[in-house]
């Protein structure tokens, strides 16, 4: 399923990944660099085994363990209220 976040929460890359504003609770959220694929992924209109397959492409990490890692940061993300 795609991930887009809401209309107040601002985001900016770094060098070391993503940082996003939610502007409702001035709270700051820093993604890694796999959380900034992961979600560059979901926003481009993959599903969650499109952002575990990023996962494992560009990184040395077991299937099973990339999925549970993106299926884990999409649940955080939707239940802080960043993204729908």
């Amino acid at each position: 399923m795609a991930l887009k976040f809401g209309t107040d929460v601002s985001t900016a890359r770094t060098d070391y990944g993503t940082v996003l504003l939610d502007e409702r609770a001035g709270a700051y959220w820093e993604l890694n660099p796999t959380a900034t694929l992961v979600v560059g992924t979901l926003m481009a209109g993959g599903d969650e085994a499109d952002a575990a397959a990023a996962l494992t492409s560009a990184f040395d990490v077991d299937p099973v363990r990339a999925a549970r890692d993106v299926e884990t940061l999409v649940r955080e993300l939707r239940a802080s209220g960043l993204a729908e």
